[in-house]
């Protein structure tokens, strides 16, 4: 083997190294470049393919640095950027191969997109980085300068690479390169200090002494940059252009979508990833490279062509440029790519190596490392009765005989400690053994388990390696570091002018600002709020939690009158109405409480077993789900848990195991899911699952014979099926269950409430799971108020690519080319229109600008057999493009289906774009889905905020935030019945949410809920605000004063506080003043203190008597305080010399202090 690793090692020119699966080819890879101590660039077909090169490189070397070159994931000549991230990894990555040494050993790893792209030049990429040092002297208008020309973009609050915020001394930077943004601290124009800082928390989390910063984007928008574009803009497509979007925005400074496409005309000259790379490095093709390459040539050619047809198509040759003016114009193909001339010309030099798994016969240039697959057990997984594990032990005894070094490779740690168990239970014991190198140097005839994320496996001279995927079919992998699940019930939106709010005691009114008053010669910030008749009302921050946001804003809605006694009326008849519900739901939880059923046993052999199946890595989130079912099961009292999980963030598996663990002990199982369609897929998921497990599995929906269905229910009767799947028609009363013990009810949203109550009457002593993404305003506040469980899935189980999502104008070539690029890549996708009168408009299109696809229609107005028959149709891949109105917003999974274009996008509601667009990017591949837009159309503030939400909700998970902005947005409906109560209208959202959580609170003689209905007011004559020059952004100035007025004790408090001098600097005295008001206002509550004023000469308190249990305490205090006396009017005076702002805080804290118990 040394032999052909010299050889692969040399500087010969041109080698097939034949004989290498994947996998093994990393290996010998990396042993080369550690040989050869220089750089090293392997080209790989795809994205998938170079991140599992990466992971085996780094597990064979991990001493050896590898660098990820990404392409960018649009579509040459696209009118939409490259996401940022990608952008910004890709230029840092070319900044870090020409600051690392040349003579060092380091592994580059791109795609063939990646390496046929041109790249900007290497001076400008050079002069393009940024030191920074603790101690500088550093001019902030220079750095500023510097981020806005290197493509950095501004925002309020740092969140993703490549965002900066600046506020005051503080600029907070995320640099592509580092895992965490940084934030810099100066003292005028010295750079005091420079930090790390965690993105979810924005607190710090180390220090650091210096740092570098590297490009996020290759389009240098310097004025050199600028002028250079200008001037060959002009020269690429003549006069005229000055009306050209992208021309215009260049121009005026403005980086416009879709400028890297433009990349040439900044630069005299582009050059390629192989002149960074450097003369002398070796470089590896991945198998079928070649296919690959001429498989995007082909793509560019076709997408230049017919963007370069559609220019020509609107240029009438009159010689009128305002005839193509704002049309995109494409540049030849060979400025931004490398053809097959140049890249002949630019590798022919260097030491290339062509990987192959094969050996083929005649070749001269060849070296043979004789590696082969590994074998697979795909025929035991499909035998019935047969155990895979059983097959793997008895091949592993045989390679152990044969002195073989056996690895068994698992994707993840837990997968792996999973078929460790699996393994220990078939008496096989597979240590694990942490480190690559040490792995490969066990003894032969020994056995380990290793994490290494490999598709297959392989037979490599005395080494051999079984992946995961030989042993248990396809997985779906979490790729991606850990992400922390954000807290879900956030702020869904902040509060803007011109909002409605709620106050609690005088109603209805509107937001007009925030504006600071002189209040005792103090400045003092207040909200100003607007009542009928255009009385003016403003509440000081401090008393911010008094409002609520009323939910969405209606131009209807009519004012309150400040004193009027409409809304006091209002309230206190809402209240009541709050309190016979509440007094309804406590008697449905007791009844609930009181019920017991057979605690539900799990064997933990079969479970693990049944668990391996499953093929990804769960995530924290789905754990502690799995963790709360099983403990409901356990519990031997009937379970009623709602799973609140994103659009494909592995509910079923949930419900699955659910399933295995209740049929296993005896009992029957029926999932009810809302559409056949839904209901024949999750047939299949647990056929497949339950595939040789002594579970059967039966369906009854309308797509089944009545032959079948009859079958089904004799057996249901008799006890002889264990899982049913169905529509509601499984609730029919004519279906006798033997031994039913647990409805699964998925899409909870898209059933009734006529069938809920059927299921009510069901479940006296069954267990219920439910299953949704966006649960009805109405599920959601049941869960909140407590009255039912809730486990929220947070986290994506694979670091699957978040659906692209691009808000666009409806562009012909564009749509055109995504609809055919699914197509081509064995796709399909969906065109979703609002209405049925969209429909034949879109039909035009697809038979004039894409005549090569079959497409079908499928809208609500359809007689359902005909309906479900296309479903079924398009399910099975007879068409490529599905035409319909949302109804495919409820859970169809189609995982060949990942490219959705939605027609006037702007008369969508949220959730509804959210269920769409969750309908694609449910596999491996990347996912588009385009909002578009009439061009000339403008759309109304609610839905450019709606589309500006669910472009930013690029990150996965984002459903539950959805529903509670939902939530806020229709009102929550009458938990009990069917009536849409009007009630929240009067109360407005939140406040009916605290309210009715109160009142079940009284009713359960509960005190951990604090009453809401008083604020304490507390004037102490001290400026109380946060200074605009501190915080200078509005709304996180107005959710910063939100959180300090829901603090509830002093240790959240320091934490607050502590967090605000961390990312806005030392709290100035007024912020000072404001946290120790608010925690003044705390100890209020505890003492029934509802007024304080405080002056110079001392403070007074005015008592809410009703709610003082015990007098005597006030009394004491009384008698035992020099200086207090007790007033005519039941007013508390504590005499005091409190001249100073600082001594008149901390007396008044006193004072009430001596008031609580």
């Amino acid at each position: 083997m040394q032999i052909q690793l010299n050889r692969y090692a040399s500087r010969e020119l041109d080698l097939i190294a034949a004989g290498l699966p994947e996998g093994a080819d990393a290996l010998v890879f990396t042993k080369a470049v550690r040989q050869r101590s220089g750089r090293a660039l392997f080209i790989a077909r795809d994205d998938t393919r170079a991140s599992g090169f990466i992971a085996a490189c780094r597990f064979f070397a991990p001493d050896i640095p590898v660098l990820s070159l990404p392409s960018w994931d649009c579509l040459p000549y696209d009118r939409v950027s490259p996401s940022r991230t990608l952008a910004a990894r890709r230029s840092a990555a070319l900044h870090s191969l020409l600051i690392a040494p040349t003579d060092k050993p380091l592994i580059i790893v791109t795609t063939i997109s990646g390496a046929t792209q041109k790249v900007a030049p290497r001076s400008v990429i050079a002069s393009a980085g940024f030191q920074a040092r603790e101690g500088q002297q550093l001019k902030r208008e220079v750095l500023e300068s510097y981020l806005s020309d290197n493509g950095y973009s501004r925002a309020s609050t740092v969140m993703e690479a490549g965002d900066f915020a600046i506020r005051g001394g503080l600029i907070d930077i995320f640099p592509p390169a580092l895992e965490n943004p940084i934030r810099l601290d100066f003292f005028g124009d010295e750079l005091e200090s420079i930090r790390a800082f965690d993105v979810e928390t924005q607190r710090t989390t180390s220090k650091l002494k210096n740092v570098h910063l590297a490009p996020v984007s290759e389009v240098l928008m310097s004025n050199l940059a600028v002028g250079t574009f200008r001037k060959n803009y002009i020269a690429a497509f003549g006069g005229g252009v000055s009306k050209d979007p992208i021309y215009a925005s260049v121009v005026e400074g403005i980086r416009p979508q879709g400028i890297e496409h433009y990349l040439p005309l900044f630069y005299p000259h582009l050059e390629t990833v192989f002149d960074y790379a450097g003369a002398d490095t070796l470089v590896a093709y991945d198998g079928l490279l070649e296919e690959a390459k001429a498989e995007r040539r082909d793509l560019i050619e076709d997408f230049y062509s017919s963007r370069q047809d559609y220019v020509q198509a609107r240029d009438t040759g009159s010689g009128d440029p305002s005839k193509s003016a704002g049309v995109y114009r494409p540049l030849k193909p060979e400025r931004l790519y490398v053809n097959e001339e140049q890249w002949t010309e630019l590798t022919g030099p260097l030491q290339t190596r062509n990987h192959t798994a094969f050996i083929p016969p005649d070749a001269e240039n060849k070296v043979d490392f004789g590696g082969k697959l590994a074998r697979s057990f795909s025929i035991e997984r499909r035998t019935e009765g047969a155990n895979v594990f059983e097959a793997l032990v008895d091949y592993v005894r045989t390679l152990k005989n044969e002195k073989k070094r056996i690895l068994i490779a698992a994707w993840t740690e837990g997968s792996s400690e999973r078929l460790g168990n699996v393994l220990e239970d078939h008496n096989l014991i597979a240590s694990k053994e942490e480190r690559g190198p040490d792995a490969l140097a066990i003894p032969p005839g020994t056995v380990r388990r290793v994490v290494l994320p490999i598709e297959q496996g392989f037979t490599f001279g005395d080494l051999s390696i079984i992946s995961e995927q030989d042993i248990l079919g396809d997985r779906l992998v979490n790729r991606g570091r850990k992400r922390k699940a954000k807290n879900f019930i956030s702020e869904a939106a902040a509060l803007t002018p011109g909002d409605l709010i709620i106050h609690i005691d005088h109603g209805l009114g509107r937001y007009l600002g925030l504006q600071t008053l002189q209040v005792q010669d103090a400045p003092h910030d207040c909200l100003q709020l607007e009542y009928n008749g255009g009385a003016k009302l403003y509440l000081p921050v401090e008393n911010i939690e008094l409002l609520s946001r009323y939910g969405s804003a209606s131009e209807v809605a009519v004012l309150d009158k400040l004193g009027g006694v409409a809304w006091q009326s209002r309230k206190a008849k809402a209240k009541q109405r709050l309190k016979d519900m509440a007094g309804e739901l406590i008697v449905i939880a007791a009844k609930r409480a009181m019920r017991t059923c057979e605690p539900t046993v799990i064997e933990e052999g079969p479970y693990n077993e049944f668990c391996a199946r499953f093929p990804y890595a769960e995530t924290d989130d789905q754990l502690s789900a799995i963790e709360d079912v099983f403990g409901d099961l356990r519990s031997g009292k009937p379970m009623d848990r709602l799973i609140c999980g994103d659009v494909g963030f592995g509910k079923t598996e949930v419900a699955l195991r659910a399933a295995f663990a209740v049929a296993m002990s005896g009992k029957q199982v029926a999932i009810v899911a809302p559409t056949t369609i839904l209901s024949r897929q999750h047939f299949k998921t647990f056929s497949d699952r339950f595939r040789g497990w002594p579970v059967k599995v039966r369906q009854l929906s309308r797509l089944v014979s009545a032959k079948d269905a009859k079958a089904a229910k004799e057996e249901l009767a008799k006890g002889q099926c264990e899982i049913v799947v169905g529509t509601h028609a499984l609730l029919a009363k004519s279906i006798q269950f033997s031994d039913l013990g647990m409805i699964i009810v998925d899409e909870e949203q898209r059933f009734g409430v006529q069938h809920k109550e059927r299921l009510k009457a069901l479940r006296a002593d069954m267990h219920v799971l439910t299953l949704t993404a966006t649960p009805i305003p109405r599920t959601l506040q049941m869960a909140l108020s407590g009255i039912r469980d809730l486990s929220l899935i947070a986290t994506p189980p694979v670091d699957r690519l978040a659906v692209r999502t691009y808000v666009s104008p409806f562009d012909e070539v564009s749509i055109r080319k995504a609809i055919l690029r699914e197509r081509y890549r064995g796709g399909q996708s969906f065109f979703v229109a609002p209405r049925i009168a969209d429909i034949p408009r879109i039909e035009e299109f697809m038979r004039e600008s894409v005549p090569e696809v079959k497409y079908v229609i499928a809208h609500g107005q359809m007689a359902p057999g005909a309906l479900e028959d296309i479903m079924t149709a398009f399910y099975d891949g007879q068409y490529d493009v599905l035409i319909s109105t949302s109804i495919i917003e409820s859970g169809i999974d189609i995982p060949s289906a990942n490219t959705m274009i939605i027609y006037r996008a702007d008369r969508f509601g949220l959730a509804q774009l959210y269920q769409m667009r969750g309908r694609v990017g449910r596999s491996k591949v990347r996912a588009y889905a385009y909002l578009t837009m009439p061009e000339a159309h403008m759309a109304t503030q609610g839905a450019q905020q709606r589309l500006k939400i669910l472009q930013s909700l690029d990150t996965l998970g984002a459903g539950f935030t959805l529903a509670s902005h939902d939530l806020d947005m229709r009102g929550g409906g009458n938990p009990l019945g069917e009536e849409q109560s009007g009630h929240i209208k009067d109360l407005g959202v939140e406040l009916y949410q605290h309210m009715l959580e109160e009142a079940v609170a009284e009713l359960r003689n509960d005190d951990t809920l604090k009453d809401q209905s008083w604020s304490p007011q507390v004037n102490v004559g001290v400026a109380i605000l946060i200074p605009e020059p501190y915080i200078q952004d509005l709304n996180l100035r107005l959710a910063t004063y939100r959180r300090i007025s829901e603090v509830e004790d002093d240790e959240a408090g320091d934490a607050l506080a502590a967090e605000l001098i961390d990312r806005f600097g030392p709290l100035p005295e007024e912020v000072d003043s404001l946290l120790k008001v608010m925690k003044i206002k705390r100890l209020c509550r505890q003492a029934n203190v509802e007024k304080i004023d405080a002056g110079p000469m001392g403070v007074v308190l005015t008592v809410r008597h009703k709610d003082v249990s015990d007098p005597s305490v006030i009394l004491n205090a009384i008698t035992q305080n020099s200086g207090w006396r007790l007033r005519p009017d039941q007013t508390i005076l504590v005499k005091g010399n409190f001249e100073k702002p600082a001594t008149r805080l901390k007396g008044t804290e006193r004072a009430v202090k001596a008031l609580i118990l």
